[in-house]
Order: C-alpha cells, then structure tokens, then sequence
C-alpha cells in the first residue's frame, strides 16, 4: 500500500479531509460515520445542511451495511455496474447519520471505479462521505490542481489521482417508490440501466423541496463567468452585440473563420463522452480569463448527451 494511501486513510480516520480521486469528479471526504468531520465538509463547501452526501463504498456487498429494504433491482444494478459512475438512492439504516441523508429516510450510495479511490476505501475500512470538491454550486474539480484552486490548505491531504475519465457526476436512481426513478443523468444513460432492469425508468419530476440527491437545484456547477448557450447559427447576433475581446466560446463543430479570429474559443470533442470529460476543465478555463461573459455551443439532441445538457442548463441557470 503506497505511502499517500496510508496518510489519507490516517487523516480519515483523525477526523480530517481528504480530497479523492473517483472516475466522475474529485469528492471532498470524510469519515461518514464521524458527525464533526461530516460537518466540516458542509461547512468548507458552503453547503445547505438539507442537501444529502453521497457515501463511497468498497464493495456491493457493503451496502447492506448502510441500507435496509434493498430491492433486487437495486442489487441487479450493483452488480451490473459497480465499481463504477452510479449512484444508488436506498432507505437508510438507522446508524446512518443525519448529516450525511440530510436529515432524510434515504441513503446515497456509490462504488467508484477510481484505483487510488478503491484502494483508500479498503485501507480506511468504512465508508467515505464525499460530494464534489467545490464550493456549493461551482463547477466540480476534475483535477487536483481545481481542489488546490478551490480550496488550498483547508484540506487535510489530496489524493492525487490525474484527471477523472468520465468528468462530470455520477447517474442517480432512486428506489424508494415502486419504480425506479432516474434523479440526475450521467454517463451510464436510461437505456442502458433499462437493459439491466428489463423495464424503463422514469425521469424526476422537477426540483423537489427537499433533495433526495446532490445537483439538483436549478442553478448548479456553475462557473464565475455569466455563461449562456447559444446555437452556432444564433452566435454571430451574440457577438455583435458585445465586446468580441471580453467574450470566450466554448465549441464543438466548426467555426467560421470571422468570428474564431474576433473571439478567444476553446474547442471541445464533437463525441458526447469525451466532450463530458473535458468540459468542467473547460468552465474553469474560462475563469481564468476574466472575461464579460462565456458564450457555449447549445450541445446536440439525444439520449447520449441528455448528461451534458443537464449540467449546461444549470450552470448558465437555464435549468
């Protein structure tokens, strides 16, 4: 076991933070079963006590541990899909601490992929509470150098674990009705849960008062820059209404030769799981430049960018 596997674990185990690598973003954990360092994470993030954590689990065989009720659907999904981007809404087990369900009869729960992530979870030995390593509703960290940006020393050890391949959050089911019941896409789609399920799932049905999972307020992982999505066709009447030099663009098809030389643009993948990848990099990129406004490529129709959408509605606040 490396040596900065040890010293996370040992800083989980103190009550500390450690910022982890998984294959979605990076998560801000602590011990879900220490109520201090749980409350440490709200605080750092700047986040409502009444938005739920989700809790990082080594195995599937561990989520007996901290749910009760579980339908075989839900073991079905597991063991489809575990290790790996979902997330998984269940009726808690009473140890389960309120901070952590925000105060709610339901659990999150999730096995990453991420090596670095499966091997502190084996070393730590219990479960890890971790949202995204961000402040409340800015764009989540894909790297460490994003936790150092957003945080610097007020984490106790980063587990550096390079970029996330997936890049944005996890797919959430919830199955606490009847149905299951899709909370937040992500990069394992409906259809592809379906074939598992052998039945559809159904969509959330707005914003609920109280969150059964993390991102769903309208306006979330948004970037400093105003940012708004325009159509390609729509870009050129943007333009002249601005300042081309205080304007950044975000693309993924062609631009026209006129307006890539008045505007500074950063081209993402025309493939919707490598655009997913690469695009809170991008948000943040555009940060950095202090510009009037972020001008984004309206992302194509269909089931495979339904997780890409999702997060551009809420970070231009258009959700």
């Amino acid at each position: 076991m490396s040596d900065a596997i040890q010293q996370a674990a040992a800083a989980l185990r103190a009550g500390g933070l450690v910022a982890l690598p998984t294959e979605t973003v990076y998560g801000l954990g602590a011990d879900a079963m220490n109520p201090a360092a749980v409350a440490r994470i709200f605080a750092l993030k700047g986040r409502p006590a009444t938005h739920p954590l989700i809790v990082h689990i080594g195995s599937v065989a561990a989520l007996d541990q901290w749910a009760v009720k579980i339908p075989d659907a839900a073991r079905r999904l597991a063991e489809a899909f575990w290790p790996g981007p979902l997330t998984l809404i269940l009726q808690r087990q009473t140890q389960v601490l309120d901070a952590v369900t925000g105060g709610q009869d339901s659990v999150g729960l999730r096995m990453p992929a991420h090596p670095l992530a499966l091997a502190l979870l084996t070393e730590f030995g219990g479960g890890i509470a971790a949202p995204s390593a961000n402040r409340y509703g800015h764009v989540s960290a894909t790297t460490a150098a994003h936790v150092r940006e957003e945080f610097g020393t007020a984490v106790d050890f980063i587990l550096d674990g390079g970029p996330c391949h997936v890049g944005i959050e996890s797919t959430i089911v919830s199955f606490l009705g009847d149905e299951p019941i899709m909370l937040r896409p992500g990069s394992i789609t409906s259809s592809t849960l379906a074939e598992v399920l052998g039945r559809p799932l159904f969509a959330a049905d707005g914003v609920q008062s109280l969150p059964r999972a993390p991102g769903s307020d309208a306006a979330h992982y948004a970037p400093l820059t105003p940012a708004i999505c325009v159509t390609a066709t729509g870009l050129a009447q943007r333009v002249a209404q601005q300042q081309p030099a205080s304007v950044a663009y975000l693309h993924y098809s062609d631009l026209a030769p006129a307006l890539a030389e008045r505007l500074i643009t950063r081209r993402l993948s025309a493939e919707p799981a490598a655009y997913a990848q690469q695009l809170y990099a991008a948000l943040r990129w555009a940060d950095t430049l202090g510009l009037s406004q972020l001008l984004i490529e309206t992302p194509p129709a269909g089931e495979e960018w339904l997780a890409v959408q999702d997060r551009l509605s809420r970070a231009t606040g258009q959700g």
